[in-house]
């Protein structure tokens, strides 16, 4: 006979067979796996980088913002080197999870490290809204270009979004080798999609057919004069609001740091190879993408649709029966790198959160694996805060990116920091360059951070601002009262588990006479108190004259029925009373027994609403007071009763 519960059933059914412990070593990536599940964030942020630094230059500087996009991603991918760079020796160096986190513990302490924690945190959550918001995008602009005058499917944008957010949550909540196989491909098709972009591109240009974006089509983003943006001195603040925009394509760079955990041995030397070879291929898209911007001129469109990259697709691919096939297969790659991008939080988040949890800056909750072995609360909250920040934005990529690039820019700058503090302490060989490479590595993150706190702040990059001091905060809060927990527990004296009290009660609460009261009395008189006896709390006074005289007749107890008087009918208060009463003096302990009831059936649940959870709250926190509940199973009770069989009280 199976004791499974109805939901664990459910769980069984949806998540598959649970895994043993033992198999956590087995749950490991291999490096190609890792590269489309870790990388797949990274690599598809190129598909609105671009884009992301067009929408500040083209309303100010018009056509000669693509021009200025090639400087400006320059720029960025010197970033990137820096980062690279930087992180091949985070993952050398730290073969945990955690990355920019646990760096900046070990080298800044506890504390400090959790200005990391909160930024990448962050970062996670609305990655997992960016993402998504993307890949939907990248379908609408499908139907755009493709779809025979599909123009009115904007508003699909938000429950789609969130559709994909909970297909992803059930994918990772079923283990990490089935995420890893399912997330995997979406990252290669799309470098071959765009790899395919940039060839057909390159051969029309050479013989003269790459044409050019209509920049007057209905919907584009209005373009400006360049002398506009010239003026006093606002060319460096939109060029640094490009820059900060562009810096999102670098979203993503840390989450094989983070997952380091996930990969084979030798992990370190796995997820260096991993890194360098996410950074290439990023690097290749980023600059490809932006350098068929400048030839193209593709431009954003003010509501979103259709992409940069869409138009790009077309542009190369042509508008006949093979181009649109090609147009298919690039912006279907699109949405499906940018869906599962969103699936490299759900890997890095909980691992994250269980290494905070484990250093007790968040609740021990999340460091527990679930059915499936992964970190099943970390991906609950993460989808649970990421679906809210998706309809507080309305899915809008333009909204979402104010709040992106902050929360992993402050994550890259603590990694940089810590580990040039790190080499500062040692002495080894390319100690200069190390330590030279990662300082300018923190302080270009912290620029960034600081550009686009300023340039963003309006546009929603203040509700970070916010939140980064409030979270540390609440991190610290959380391990304070970890540590007076420990505290307390050394405070105390040797022998404390032994008991002070002289004599020892046990009150059985009593609703009627039943097997559920008898159970209890059963236990109660196992713990051999000095005294066991019966209360009931006499509300219905009618009730209880009848209680009474049903527990004088009957045989099957010999403990004696207390009738407390509860006109008020403050259940709690009085019970608490009594309590208090008897324990006055601190010579006598009192246990009280709260029997409680379960039915299986619904209509059971509802007849019998029970309120020994609310008793207990009210008695545990008295001195000299233990409570226990005591289930019993009513409903098998009864089934044994109606087959003829006598009912268990054990």
């Amino acid at each position: 006979m199976t004791l499974d519960r109805p939901m664990y059933r459910v769980k069984r059914h949806l998540l598959g067979k649970p895994l043993t412990t033992e198999r956590v070593s087995e749950e490991k990536l291999s490096n190609r796996t890792a590269l489309g599940v870790l990388a797949s964030d990274c690599i598809s942020s190129s598909a609105y980088g671009s884009e992301e630094m067009l929408r500040v230059l083209v309303p100010v500087v018009g056509t000669a913002a693509f021009t200025m996009v090639m400087p400006v991603t320059g720029a960025i991918l010197l970033v990137l080197l820096l980062l690279t760079l930087c992180y091949s020796d985070v993952v050398t160096i730290y073969t945990r999870a955690g990355g920019s986190y646990v760096v900046a513990r070990e080298n800044f302490g506890p504390d400090v490290a959790q200005v990391a924690a909160v930024a990448l945190l962050v970062d996670y959550i609305v990655t997992v809204a960016v993402q998504v918001s993307a890949g939907t995008n990248a379908l609408i602009s499908l139907a755009h270009l493709a779809g025979n005058g599909w123009t009115g499917l904007d508003h699909l944008q938000l429950p789609v979004s969130v559709a994909v957010i909970v297909l992803l949550a059930y994918g990772n909540l079923r283990g990490v080798r089935e995420a890893g196989r399912m997330f995997a491909l979406p990252a290669y098709l799309f470098m071959a999609a765009i790899g395919l972009v940039l060839f057909m591109a390159a051969v029309r240009a050479a013989t003269g057919g790459l044409p050019q974006a209509d920049l007057s089509a209905p919907g584009v983003v209005p373009l400006g004069t360049p002398g506009d943006g010239w003026l006093y001195g606002a060319s460096l603040f939109i060029v640094l609001r490009s820059f900060a925009n562009g810096g999102s394509s670098l979203t993503g760079l840390e989450a094989i740091s983070n997952g380091i955990s996930a990969f084979r041995e030798p992990q370190g030397r796995n997820a260096r190879r991993t890194l360098i070879a996410m950074s290439c291929v990023l690097a290749v898209l980023v600059l490809g993408v932006s350098t068929l911007a400048h030839y193209t001129h593709a431009v954003p469109y003010i509501d979103g649709t259709p992409t940069v990259i869409a138009q790009e697709a077309r542009l190369a691919f042509g508008s006949g029966t093979v181009g649109t096939a090609g147009l298919v297969f690039v912006q279907l790659s699109t949405a499906l790198v940018l869906y599962t991008g969103a699936n490299t939080p759900f890997t890095d988040f909980p691992f994250l959160a269980s290494f905070v949890a484990q250093d007790r800056f968040l609740p021990r909750l999340l460091t527990r694996r679930g059915h499936r072995l992964a970190f099943s609360n970390g991906i609950i909250a993460l989808a649970v805060l990421s679906l809210a920040l998706l309809l507080a934005t309305g899915a809008s990529v333009d909204k979402l990116v104010a709040l992106y690039a902050i929360g992993v820019f402050t994550a890259f700058a603590m990694a940089g920091s810590g580990l040039t503090a790190y080499h500062l302490r040692r002495r080894e060989p390319l100690r200069r360059v190390k330590i030279t490479v990662n300082m300018l590595a923190a302080i270009i993150s912290a620029a960034v951070v600081l550009i686009f706190a300023v340039t963003k702040f309006t546009e929603g990059a203040w509700l970070v601002v916010v939140v980064f001091p409030l979270g540390v905060w609440a991190l610290i809060r959380i391990n304070r009262e970890y540590r007076h927990e420990a505290a307390a527990l050394q405070r105390l004296p040797t022998g404390a588990d032994r008991p002070r009290a002289r004599r020892h009660r046990v009150f059985v609460l009593v609703e009627t006479l039943d097997l559920a009261t008898l159970k209890a009395l059963r236990y109660a008189h196992e713990l051999r108190p000095d005294r066991v006896q019966a209360v009931h709390l006499a509300v219905d006074e009618a009730h209880a004259r009848r209680l009474s005289a049903v527990w004088e007749s009957t045989s099957a107890t010999s403990v004696e029925l207390e009738l407390v008087a509860c006109p008020d009918r403050r259940l709690r208060h009085a019970m608490r009373e009594l309590a208090l009463r008897t324990t006055q003096g601190g010579e006598t302990s009192l246990t009280v027994l709260v029997p409680r009831r379960m039915y299986t059936n619904v209509l059971g649940k509802l007849l019998h609403r029970g309120t020994g959870e609310t008793m207990a709250r009210a008695l545990g926190q008295l001195p000299h007071v233990a409570v226990t509940i005591l289930p019993f199973d009513a409903s098998r009770a009864v089934q044994l009763l109606e087959s003829g069989h006598a009912p268990e009280l054990d």
